[in-house]
């Protein structure tokens, strides 16, 4: 399995087990986000702390998890980022768009506010 969820309070962190967020794997998380939606979950912390690369495809996946969130008066965070996703993740720009923690506790306690 490629991506897990733990139930925190109403809290659902996902935690990635890729190396390589990418096409081969981008609508496995982007299918997963949504069903966690449907199930009317809206508060999501992504764990990429196993994640060292991650493409435009991988983007769009976490942006869609966030508009997800958005678009049901939710939170999503990002945590655990490797130094060449965080770069990706600032390359474009979307670090202004996402929240970004370093730990999964300080996520979680970001979106619990």
């Amino acid at each position: 399995m490629n991506f897990s969820n733990e139930q925190i309070g109403n809290i659902i962190v996902v935690q990635s087990h890729v190396d390589k967020l990418d096409a081969g794997n981008a609508p496995e998380l982007k299918s997963h986000f949504v069903v966690i939606n449907k199930s009317g979950k809206n508060q999501i912390v992504l764990d990429l702390s196993k994640t060292k690369y991650c493409d435009s495809t991988g983007l769009s996946a976490i942006l869609v998890a966030n508009r997800l969130c958005k678009d049901t008066n939710g939170s999503f965070a990002l945590c655990g980022l490797q130094p060449s996703v965080r770069k990706m993740i600032e390359i474009a720009q979307l670090d202004k768009v996402f929240t970004i923690c370093d730990a999964k506790e300080e996520a979680i306690s970001t979106l619990e506010v």
